[in-house]
């Protein structure tokens, strides 16, 4: 350890800079150390076992400050923000009956919305909550977001004495918290940990505990539904806005601050690209609304369509924005390359098929098998064992295969399982595929999202670790929140003039086949993906060239 980080807390700097560096020769001189970790080849000649103690270049001083009992709670603060964001999805799912019966919601649409429009200001404000990081301190923007997600959690608490409209306006703008709050906590751990096993080790650990989120938040909402619904929203605000006192006591300073409260006003907006911003925000949100709404009013309905093209419009002059007028351009061109998008793509088609999935297979639990909130969530509860145990073999393969293999298991396990429900028979015992599909599912959820987070991660450099962080987050999200869109719309024109009590089944599989299909499309994508690496791997090595890895590390932004 250092010798200038005697005391626990102290002011941290960065190895080779002095207390007035720039950020930009700061990242250059921490990108800049060969740390390697795709592939055996590729780490240095001493063995990982001795990595940690003989390599020549210092780790950051922000891990070598914290002692392993503060390490160790910092890693769980910056995980809760994952494992609460998803307990705020599985929290509603397993109570929307109990809910809807509450605040009297019968249009399945509406009930959709509760999920859709949380999702929806979870994927698309992320798009600028990471530039906000990079500006302001990503710790400071993090406990932001907790304190926001709290406030609005204890105020949809509130709606039992209110109504509808209330409840779904929360939803959408307690959305707001996690958007702060992902894309930050990421950008923590990419800064305060170079690329190495253990980087590797935490951010599966933030994939970690996705399903588990999802399984504790819908079995903690069907205790107190018994009760009574709202004091779940006000045990998780409270929770929440605790969460955020102790993040300011263990969550390090960011040493790389760009002092963006001393911008003019004219200079933040060039800052945060507020332009872009704006009209990228604008365009998912119009995309989303218009494909949700849909499945409440149905597409006869002409603002539904038009609210449709003029998001679609504003997605080209959203990019020309970017390519042309932006100075600081949220979209980190400069590491966006082939192999990247494509994982952008695979992330997007399975989280798609994930939102679908998660979404109907409530319903069918609760509504096609009459189990209770409580007995569907034990249902699902061996997807939060298996996506811990997808976590730690993901961690161990980083090292090991290449990120596209990793993709291709993931997007193989989110088709598989959504092929596996969709033709589950209704009376069938849960030991049968409902139980095989618990087991699949948690694979393509947390083999690909710390296996994207790392990719990117590990090649944008340490100024554009929250607007990299946004990126991945946007996709992940704003998928759930469009593809439910797809969904519902494919649900009611399957279901449309058929009041039959074999059609509320017919449209929970007709979902499901919509979900197998995005995920069938990120698999195809995967596997052209992995081939074409492939053969260009070997096309260099008879060149004598290279090993054939996929070697994101060595990937160094311009």
């Amino acid at each position: 350890m250092s010798n200038n980080t005697s005391e626990e807390g102290a002011s941290l700097h960065w190895p080779h800079a002095g207390p007035d560096a720039s950020a930009a020769s700061i990242a250059s001189a921490v990108i800049n150390e060969d740390y390697h970790i795709m592939g055996q080849d590729s780490i240095p000649a001493k063995s990982l076992a001795t990595l940690g103690q003989s390599i020549q270049q210092p780790q950051p001083p922000a891990v070598q400050t914290l002692s392993p009992a503060r390490e160790s709670v910092f890693v769980a603060v910056i995980c809760l923000a994952q494992f609460l964001t998803q307990a705020g999805v599985g929290s509603v799912l397993a109570i929307l009956p109990v809910l809807s019966a509450s605040l009297g919601i019968t249009n399945r649409g509406i009930q959709a919305w509760l999920i859709a429009g949380y999702s929806l200001t979870v994927g698309t404000f992320i798009l600028v909550s990471g530039r906000l990081g990079d500006l302001y301190g990503h710790k400071r923007v993090l406990l932001a977001g907790y304190a926001w997600f709290g406030a609005w959690s204890i105020i949809a608490g509130l709606a039992v004495y209110s109504g509808s409209v209330l409840f779904v306006f929360a939803r959408v703008l307690s959305g707001i918290g996690p958007s702060l709050m992902l894309p930050n906590a990421l950008a923590i751990l990419g800064v305060v940990y170079p690329p190495s096993p253990r980087k590797n080790l935490v951010f599966s650990l933030f994939g970690a505990v996705a399903p588990g989120g999802c399984v504790v938040g819908a079995a903690l909402a069907s205790l107190f539904a018994i009760t009574w619904w709202p004091w779940l929203f006000w045990v998780m605000g409270i929770t929440l806005l605790a969460i955020a006192v102790l993040g300011y006591l263990v969550i390090p300073e960011d040493p790389r601050v760009l002092s963006g409260r001393s911008l003019s006003v004219l200079k933040f907006i060039e800052a945060v690209d507020a332009l872009g911003g704006a009209l990228g925000v604008t365009a998912l949100v119009l995309v989303s609304f218009a494909w949700n709404q849909a499945g409440v009013v149905g597409w006869s309905e002409p603002y539904v369509y038009i609210l449709l093209i003029l998001g679609v419009l504003l997605v080209p002059v959203f990019f020309w924005v970017e390519f042309r007028v932006a100075r600081s351009p949220l979209l980190p061109f400069d590491v966006l390359n082939g192999e990247v998008g494509v994982v952008l793509v695979c992330i997007a088609c399975g989280w798609g098929s994930f939102g679908v999935w998660i979404f109907y297979v409530f319903q069918f639990f609760e509504h096609t098998r009459g189990a209770s909130p409580l007995l569907a969530t034990a249902w699902l509860s061996p997807a939060a064992i298996t996506g811990a145990l997808a976590s730690l073999t993901t961690a161990y393969l980083l090292g090991r295969a290449q990120p596209a293999t990793i993709m291709v298991i993931a997007m193989t396990a989110f088709t598989a399982g959504s092929i596996i429900i969709a033709t589950a028979p209704a009376n069938q015992t849960y030991w049968g595929q409902s139980f095989v599909m618990s087991l699949v599912i948690p694979f393509g959820m947390d083999m690909s999202f710390p296996a994207a987070s790392l990719i990117i991660s590990n090649a944008v450099p340490l100024e554009k670790q929250g607007v990299g962080m946004s990126l991945v987050n946007t996709v992940v999200n704003y998928s759930i929140s469009i593809a439910l869109g797809f969904a519902g719309t494919v649900e009611i024109q399957v279901t449309k003039g058929d009041p039959g009590p074999g059609s509320v089944l017919r449209g929970y599989r007709s979902a499901w086949y919509l979900g197998i299909g995005l995920a069938g499309l990120g698999l195809c994508f995967s596997v052209v993906n992995l081939a074409i690496i492939k053969i260009k791997a070997r096309s260099k090595l008879l060149g004598g060239k290279v090993d054939g890895r996929f070697d994101l590390e060595r990937v160094k932004p311009k």
